[in-house]
């Protein structure tokens, strides 16, 4: 019997040992994918300009969740669309999620986001985005994806079809979806609402990318850990006594207060947070007035706070909540004029955390097929996203890894002095398409193939 379960031991180690990166066998399977890819790859170009000429806003997905439907379901998988519930709202969602199973194995998800922004694009390309549309405000607004979601469709395309024509190399089940209205931080929320992990399998690894200005097409990055700060979004009112703007004497002028309060909101980051727990204040709009010789009753001011530990979120807001009243307390304000402030519910994404073990072993994975050079570790940014809403608190492990999308002729230029590379959201954002895409589904395919082989 002992030396049956050492036989069984030895051939179980070299079953695992011929699965791991590093083998003859991994790089059979990373050259059969690297093939399919670029077999694949004109009509995938051709797929992302259309979707990237075809934008559409936050909850109105319509026209791109159908493309990617039908998209997916002749590559085979079962599909189910308008998932996802939108709260105080007649919108039916327009989540998209595909399933593929295929034997026992692990169950793997792979998610991609849907919307795009109002943006007026200025990047001069043939394919450039000339859509206006209505917003739910009803306001005319220019609309563009400005922050590369055609990149990450387009790569779960990509990375389906491939994984389609390569059934026999892998085993389990996988689900793909297509999420709206990230953009507005309420698709995944919705989607999980509507019962993604009840009415469809559970699964037990959840990963997407993001593209990223600050690496080159072609390269790949990993941030083990914290990868994106939460975000919170906080309104206040500064209230006061209005009057005439020429008897300052006779009111409690909230312009003032306001204008204190921006200055000592600066030093929550500076004075009471440690250097070593980053975080971020932000007022990103300030609203007060309708005449020079009007001081008026209240002025409404708009934040962002970021951080990455609940914690040192919940601290930041108290902070916030205790200067407003201060200054308004020593504006000499009556207490039923006190500030409200309002910490949004609805407006709010907890931190994205890749499990370090995870996001290391897949950087491993990527590294095999794409080339060591070509991956590195990132540090981790304070944008934010509801992509870590699908790992419901770490209880399933996620990896969010970023693709580089610069071109890098232009960013060696920016790093030398030349022309700043645009950001994310800027209306000259402009991913270079071609090795971007080989680039996002060579590695989203090693990563699935790493977890399913």
């Amino acid at each position: 019997m002992r030396n049956r379960r050492g036989l069984h031991f030895f051939l179980g180690a070299a079953l695992l040992g011929a699965a791991t990166p590093s083998t003859p066998l991994a790089q059979k399977l990373s050259d059969e994918v690297a093939a399919l890819v670029e077999r694949n790859l004109s009509g995938l170009v051709s797929t992302y300009k259309t979707l990237h000429a075809a934008p559409e806003l936050s909850g109105h997905e319509e026209r791109t969740s159908a493309f990617v439907s039908t998209r997916l379901r002749s590559y085979g998988y079962e599909i189910t669309e308008r998932v996802g519930r939108y709260e105080n709202s007649k919108l039916t969602g327009y989540g998209v999620v595909a399933v593929m199973r295929n034997g026992p194995g692990p169950t793997v998800l792979v998610r991609t986001d849907l919307d795009a922004l109002p943006v007026e694009e200025k990047t001069g390309l043939p394919y450039a985005s000339k859509v206006r549309t209505k917003d739910d405000a009803g306001n005319d607004v220019p609309v563009m994806h400005a922050c590369g979601h055609d990149i990450h469709i387009t790569t779960l395309l990509g990375t389906a079809q491939a994984l389609a024509q390569l059934k026999a190399r892998w085993h389990g089940t996988l689900i793909l979806i297509g999420q709206p209205a990230e953009e507005t931080i309420g698709g995944a929320k919705a989607m999980l609402a509507d019962g993604l992990y009840e009415r469809f399998p559970r699964p037990e690894f959840v990963l997407a990318l993001h593209d990223v200005p600050y690496l080159e097409a072609g390269k790949v990055g990993f941030a083990p850990g914290y990868a994106l700060s939460s975000a919170t979004s906080v309104d206040i009112t500064m209230r006061g006594v209005g009057g005439h703007g020429a008897s300052p004497q006779s009111t409690k002028d909230p312009i003032v207060m306001a204008a204190e309060l921006v200055l000592i909101l600066q030093t929550i980051v500076s004075r009471e947070n440690s250097p070593f727990d980053p975080a971020v204040v932000t007022v990103g709009s300030i609203h007060g007035g309708t005449k020079h010789n009007i001081i008026p009753d209240d002025v409404h001011l708009q934040l962002t706070v970021r951080a990455y530990r609940e914690e040192v979120r919940q601290r930041i807001l108290a902070s916030i909540a205790r200067m407003a009243k201060s200054i308004s307390e020593g504006g000499g304000v009556p207490d039923s004029l006190s500030p409200i402030v309002k910490v949004s519910e609805t407006e709010h994404v907890p931190a994205t955390y890749n499990d370090p073990d995870l996001t290391r072993r897949l950087e491993g994975a990527v590294g095999q097929a794409l080339g060591r050079a070509n991956v590195s570790e990132v540090p981790p940014i304070m944008a934010s996203e509801d992509f870590g809403l699908l790992g419901l608190g770490q209880k399933i492990p996620i990896c969010m890894f970023m693709l580089g999308a610069a071109d890098p002729a232009q960013l060696e230029a920016s790093r030398h002095g030349g022309p700043p590379m645009p950001s994310l959201h800027s209306s000259l954002w402009a991913p270079l398409p071609e090795p971007s895409i080989r680039t996002g589904v060579r590695a989203m395919c090693a990563a699935v193939l790493e977890i399913m082989k």
